[in-house]
């Protein structure tokens, strides 16, 4: 019995090592087959201006927090203006080509100081009205996402704009004719070559010094964003605006190929999508402030904004129509087709001739 009793005590052990071993394993495998909790992807983000709306109340907010909530927190992140983010403007496309800005915003009027066809959807005087622009921008918006892609790596996502940018002056004028002897704070080649074909003399100044220049006599008037200019206090050192738009400010943003394919395609989706919302509000944002901003620098009582001020609107006439179209035809379309070359001039003619009636020629 002894002997029966020593043996039957080492299977017992056994079988109980091995029921032991089998929920071990059990466990194991319940627990590879559970969905695992990943950390949340965070995204580095570059942005547009900082201090002005697109970026303070738009751009900030969605990405975060709107992301967020979009992804039930998978993706999330960071962002900062572009002019504060320690990278030079005119170089955005290729850090994000290079992956150093994953994700990024690019002023056009900016890149395209060395790859001028970005500048075509918003050359000096092709928009004077907000529906204008948004047709032009559809226009153009096929080549724009082939350009990024071939030559930067670089996933178009977006184009946003800011307000219309107008002309501010610290005395009297009566329409375009009379930039004619007037030194112009302008912010790029195309606004240049604007100013120098009605005799004026263009100066390039950067935004965040456009008061200081016109306080010290630098220039006499200024071209910028209606409601951009009444932040930074433009109404305080000039008397008189027009609402002609030259300009608008489009960006684009996009995502370094690499880093958006390293995103989950489900929640590719998902920023797709709400980067098209985003877009909208910006469109949305920037025609409503186009207004708001002749409203506010002018005193009027539509203003929606706590600055006032008592600026004279200077009205367009059919003469300013006039010559704006004149100049687009004669000197600004044919200055940028020397600067870009043949290219364009094919590019332009295939997306934007058709519909504008207006034909590029080297």
């Amino acid at each position: 019995m002894s002997a029966m009793t020593s043996l039957a005590g080492p299977g017992r052990a056994l079988r109980r090592v091995l029921a032991a071993l089998a929920m071990v394993f059990v466990s194991v495998a319940a627990l590879a087959q559970a969905p695992a909790t990943a950390d949340p992807i965070r995204l580095r983000v570059v942005g547009g201006l900082a201090d002005v709306s697109q970026y303070t109340r738009f751009e900030e907010p969605f990405w975060r927090n709107r992301l967020a909530e979009l992804t039930g927190g998978k993706v999330t992140a960071e962002i900062a203006p572009f002019d504060r983010a320690g990278f030079r403007a005119q170089q955005m496309l290729q850090l994000m080509r290079l992956g150093v800005v994953p994700f990024g915003t690019a002023l056009l009027a900016v890149v395209a100081t060395d790859e001028p066809e970005f500048a075509t959807a918003d050359l000096t005087g092709l928009n004077p009205d907000m529906a204008s622009l948004r047709q032009t921008i559809e226009l153009f918006r096929p080549r724009l996402r082939e350009r990024l892609l071939a030559d930067y790596s670089v996933e178009l996502l977006a184009v946003y704009t800011y307000p219309a940018q107008v002309i501010w002056c610290n005395r009297a004028f009566s329409g375009l004719s009379d930039m004619a002897g007037r030194r112009v704070r302008v912010s790029s080649v195309g606004q240049a070559e604007f100013f120098a074909a009605l005799g004026a003399t263009p100066v390039v100044i950067p935004f965040a010094e456009i008061v200081g220049a016109i306080r010290s006599g630098v220039v006499a008037c200024a071209v910028t964003g209606t409601l951009s200019g009444m932040a930074i206090g433009l109404q305080q050192v000039t008397t008189h605006i027009s609402p002609i738009a030259l300009n608008w400010g489009v960006s684009v943003f996009g995502a370094n190929v690499a880093a958006w394919e390293a995103v989950p395609e489900a929640d590719r989706a998902i920023i797709r999508a709400g980067l098209a919302d985003l877009e909208a509000a910006i469109w949305e944002g920037a025609e409503r402030e186009t207004g708001d901003g002749i409203a506010c620098a002018t005193g009027q009582p539509s203003c929606q904004g706590a600055v006032r001020g008592h600026l004279t609107l200077v009205p367009a006439a059919p003469s300013d129509e006039a010559r704006r179209r004149a100049l687009l035809t004669d000197t600004v379309l044919p200055a940028w087709v020397s600067r870009c070359g043949s290219d364009c001039v094919e590019s332009w003619n295939h997306y934007m001739a058709p519909t504008l009636g207006l034909t590029a020629r080297e």
